[in-house]
């Protein structure tokens, strides 16, 4: 299969597709790989280091294109790239279509299969192309979060940790999956007092277990979030409904019960965000002030760590690749209901229900879209 690799062209995204070791297997079994001219670089990763894994390298990423039928991506394709999409190509990239009617609307005119790595499950119910960018932006929120609490940033100026005979610093993380467990983490290690909300009695325990009375849990009910807003220097955003558009937990009247100075980092936004204030941003100019607090709402947070993020997302995802390259899409699609469950568009038709719902489409389901590839 002939397999492209543009250069990412998102505000401040480094990552990249595939690194020359995934590029370096694909080669072994025959497979034909395109690299866009210093897609790598920003993760560490030569041109030249991709011709010696068998690589070819082109110099636009219109020529990416027009030679390939396997597009690999970190990140959701920009208007100009949608543009480049034919019915012959299959999109293999975060997606997070849900809170992005636009994007939908030009991935169904593209004609192309899209499939997103974020609703690729596995066996164990879990979201594996997911968990390593959700691991990293977890340990990223809490330094991201301590550093917009310096008051040259418009935070309230209170250290995480504190100092002996001064109180540390209180951290609410909204969710106890794989984000809010790897943000709690950082949170403790660093020594902030930790309150943790979730619905899940069997997450609350499991991490109170873990932590001690090092934690605080709270069932995530209206009282308890707004109890633990009043105590809050940091809020986390760790709420994810797998493909759909996430809820707003936190209402704009929650907000005014915050202290002047808090930050909220809202690790949600891909899908729309938990907070009702939330808006996207950038690691160009990642924060904004409402209501007196601090918003952190950027949208490739990993992205700031482009080689330990290319090498981990790697690592989850070109069990897939090969799946896609060595049967073919459509094969690989009926073979394997896990990357199934990933397609969100084929031919013009839209193949995700949640997706649908979000956005009050009507969706075919993956099983159905196999007929028109």
């Amino acid at each position: 299969m002939h397999i492209g690799v543009p250069k990412e062209i998102k505000n401040n995204e480094f990552r990249v597709g595939l690194t020359p070791n995934s590029v370096s297997e694909l080669s072994r079994l025959k497979h034909q790989i395109f690299i866009e001219h210093n897609a790598g670089m920003g993760s560490g990763f030569s041109d030249a280091d991709y011709q010696k894994a068998g690589a070819i390298i082109l110099k636009t990423a219109s020529e990416i294109f027009e030679h390939s039928e396997l597009i690999i991506k970190v990140k959701e394709p920009q208007k100009e790239e949608i543009l480049k999409l034919k019915q012959q190509h299959t999109l293999f990239t975060y997606l997070h279509l849900a809170p992005d009617p636009t994007q939908t609307n030009q991935l169904l005119e593209s004609k192309a299969c899209a499939i997103a790595y974020e609703t690729v499950t596995n066996n164990e119910g879990q979201l594996p192309l997911l968990l390593p960018m959700s691991e990293i932006a977890g340990r990223m929120s809490i330094m991201a979060g301590a550093y917009c609490l310096q008051k040259n940033n418009g935070g309230s100026g209170v250290l995480l940790s504190g100092v002996p005979g001064v109180e540390p610093a209180t951290v609410v993380i909204i969710g106890g999956g794989v984000v809010g467990s790897n943000a709690l983490r950082i949170a403790s290690g660093m020594g902030a007092k930790t309150i943790i909300l979730d619905k899940n009695l069997n997450v609350l325990r499991t991490l109170e277990h873990a932590y001690g009375n090092r934690l605080q849990t709270y069932y995530a009910n209206q009282d308890n979030l707004q109890k633990s807003l009043k105590q809050a220097d940091l809020v986390i955003g760790a709420v994810l409904v797998a493909g759909a558009a996430s809820p707003k937990i936190v209402s704009r009247s929650d907000l005014l019960l915050m202290k002047p100075g808090s930050v909220i980092v809202d690790v949600a936004v891909d899908q729309g965000g938990c907070f009702a204030t939330t808006r996207p941003t950038s690691h160009e100019s990642p924060t904004f002030i409402e209501n007196n607090i601090v918003h952190y709402c950027v949208a490739n947070m990993p992205g700031a760590y482009p080689r330990s993020s290319t090498e981990a997302l790697n690592s989850a995802t070109l069990p897939y690749i090969l799946e896609l390259a060595n049967k073919g899409i459509k094969y690989a699609l009926k073979d394997n209901l896990h990357l199934r469950n990933g397609l969100h568009t084929a031919k013009g038709s839209l193949c995700n229900h949640a997706v649908a719902e979000a956005q009050q489409r009507v969706a075919i389901s993956p099983d159905a879209a196999l007929s028109l590839l």
